[in-house]
């Protein structure tokens, strides 16, 4: 007879991580409640929470998810300095990190300098 194992979860986690290593992908792996664990996340909800979302109200969610995602694309990425990135936006700080054989500027990747407005039914260009 043969058995399954207790906690399959194991067996996934351990072939994802050697994926990972092949690929050359260092993992996160703080332990459950570790406080560095999601630092990076973490670090990034409160800067969005106090440079977009509290300093004003929003009269519906549609207008502030449209914000939201303003900020992240055109501000965060592009513009906004990291002290992490060596004071680098991450789109500066990717394009100084890739290869320089046919590698293009990492911010034209990124979508266009163009206002979004999302909706439930479209996403449409300003």
């Amino acid at each position: 007879m043969l058995r399954g194992p207790v906690e399959s979860g194991q067996f996934v986690s351990l072939a994802f991580g050697q994926q990972a290593r092949a690929a050359g992908i260092a993992q996160s792996m703080g332990s459950r409640g570790d406080c560095w664990d999601n630092a990076v996340a973490e670090s990034f909800f409160a800067t969005i929470k106090k440079e977009l979302i509290h300093r004003r109200s929003w009269p519906t969610r549609g207008e502030l998810q449209t914000e939201v995602f303003d900020y992240i694309e055109t501000f965060y990425n592009r513009q906004r300095r990291h002290s992490t990135l060596g004071q680098l936006s991450p789109a500066a700080f990717e394009t100084s990190t890739l290869s320089p054989h046919g590698a293009k500027d990492a911010a034209s990747r990124l979508a266009s300098h163009q206002k979004i407005s999302l909706t439930a039914e479209t996403a449409t260009a300003a």
